[in-house]
């Protein structure tokens, strides 16, 4: 268990601060704890509760990033795909990708097919899988249902689904096993000054509801699309640098197949996804500009009209009605600004110094984490490049999963082969943590709800050790559950019961709409 105390934040000067627990402040608090440093991450709301768990689910080249000549990120983005899938296999899974060509509409055939052979060739040692060219007979098979007025063929590639809030909060708990203090629902209310040189800052716990000062010789914002809100608190005549972008999507009921489709609108030629998701069907993003503040983004039902008139244009015998929709959701792109389409602007990140000597992460990827954080500390403590990891391994906390034999671990703690299968796929090597719980108290292997093999040591796990604090936490970001379908919501009923058991009494419900 993690007890919050705000002491150990205010009685030491850490070499660095990390203000925004999402995927790049996680992944910067946990690289610079493995060198040894001391380092403190702090989150307004819970990890992962922005972006980074408002993503398409995908650790991607970007194939749509090869138009705009950006081959450089496109192969550094395919290198840490296959880092990722390597250290958390279990969050990381190969999948395949269908796009279907349709005379006159979008990019032509031999466009797509010199697109995929491309991808594949900048894969090079990292590659999932082969790309292929398929027939109207190939493309009938794999895609049942498919508009076929117009239709020449289609090519595949491979490209990997993950679990984006999962692998987020697994950095942060990697950087607290190495040392780092981290603390979600605590808010940088302003920052402290000596000769004009920022030393520090004053944050509120939203859970404790108190206040203290955090000081440090390095401070690094890592706040997604809030980090010019952010910048100003430091320098309020700082100009904005981010140009952020909407993306929604939506989770419909209904089996997604194994294959994921990349789909050209046929409306506007936008690209967007319909992808195997949690037994259901995930089709996004959109990607508009939005100008207000990051706390308010929201699905607009015009966003939600969109995806779903442009899918059923590709299916047309598929139910996309209002009626079949499990949740929808949105984020922003914290794109460093540049002018044109949303579309065609740049994923590279930038790492800029404020005159006050805060450091400032921008832009980026999901898929390039990794390489931004290095980039980071790199440029935060240039004396520390020889001891950065050089090698493509990256662990983190559930990673170093191995074989097991799943009737004899079911066998010993009690449990259904189900659970455990279960367990692994979310926790990797970690799974035997939750089980312990269950051999401490038996009662808390019993499922939560019929709709999946959920149990109640999970929900403990949530709170004790991956320090969830309300509903949303547990029932989205840590199990997955909002995404699947319960149409008792007995899930809720019971992470509310044991949230309320554990003292977490001012709890809003979740709604799931």
């Amino acid at each position: 268990m993690n007890p919050r105390y705000l002491s150990r934040f205010s009685n030491k000067n850490f070499d660095l601060l990390v203000v925004g627990g999402g995927i790049n402040g996680a992944a910067i608090a946990n690289l610079a704890a493995s060198l040894g440093l001391s380092v403190a991450l702090v989150e307004k709301n819970d990890w992962a509760s922005g972006t980074s768990s408002k993503s398409t689910k995908l650790l991607h080249g970007g194939i749509r990033y090869l138009e705009n000549f950006e081959f450089d990120l496109v192969a550094e983005s395919l290198k840490e795909r296959h880092i990722q899938w390597k250290s958390v296999p279990h969050l990381v899974k190969p999948m395949r990708f269908i796009v279907p060509v349709y005379r006159g509409v979008g990019r032509p055939l031999w466009m797509m097919k010199l697109g995929v052979w491309l991808y594949d060739f900048l894969s090079g040692k990292y590659s999932l899988g082969s790309h292929g060219h398929l027939s109207l007979e190939e493309m009938a098979r794999v895609s049942p249902g498919i508009r076929k007025e117009g239709l020449l063929g289609g090519v595949s590639y491979f490209d990997a689904q993950m679990d984006d809030a999962r692998i987020c909060l697994e950095n942060v708990l990697m950087a607290r096993k190495r040392g780092a203090q981290v603390a979600n629902y605590c808010e940088v209310t302003d920052f402290l000054k000596e000769n004009g040189r920022t030393v520090g800052v004053r944050l509120y716990d939203a859970i404790l509801q108190d206040a203290c000062e955090v000081r440090a010789n390095n401070i690094v914002v890592a706040a997604g699309p809030w980090a010019d809100f952010v910048r100003h608190k430091d320098t309020p005549r700082s100009r904005s640098r981010l140009r952020t972008t909407k993306g929604v999507h939506v989770v419909l009921r209904g089996n997604g197949g194994q294959d994921a489709f990349l789909l050209q609108s046929l409306k506007d030629k936008r690209i967007f996804f319909m992808i195997p998701f949690w037994g259901n069907r995930l089709i996004g993003t959109t990607d508009t500009d939005y100008a207000e503040r990051p706390d308010d983004v929201r699905t607009d039902q015009q966003d939600l009209d969109y995806l779903l008139s442009q899918a059923r244009q590709f299916f047309p015998k598929m139910d996309f009605s209002l009626s079949q929709v499990i949740c929808t959701f949105a984020g922003l792109r914290p794109l460093v600004h540049e002018h044109g389409s949303p579309s065609k602007i740049s994923r590279k990140h930038v790492i800029e110094r404020n005159y006050s000597g805060v450091y400032y992460v921008m832009g980026g990827k999901y898929t390039t984490y990794r390489a931004i954080a290095l980039d980071c500390v790199r440029e935060v403590f240039p004396r520390s490049k020889d001891r950065l990891p050089v090698s493509e391994s990256y662990k983190l906390y559930g990673s170093g999963l191995g074989q097991v034999d799943l009737k004899s671990e079911a066998a010993r703690y009690g449990v259904d082969t189900d659970i455990v299968s279960h367990l692994m796929s979310l926790y990797g090597s970690r799974f035997v943590d939750v089980l312990h719980l269950v051999r401490l108290d038996p009662s808390l292997k019993a499922k939560i709800c019929p709709c999946g093999p959920v149990i109640r040591a999970q929900i403990v796990y949530s709170i004790d050790t991956e320090m969830a604090a309300s509903v949303e936490d547990i029932y989205v970001r840590r199990l997955g559950l909002g995404y699947q379908d319960c149409p008792t919501q007995q899930c809720l009923r019971e992470i509310t019961q044991i949230l309320k058991k554990k003292g977490f009494l001012n709890e809003k419900n979740y709604q799931n709409r």
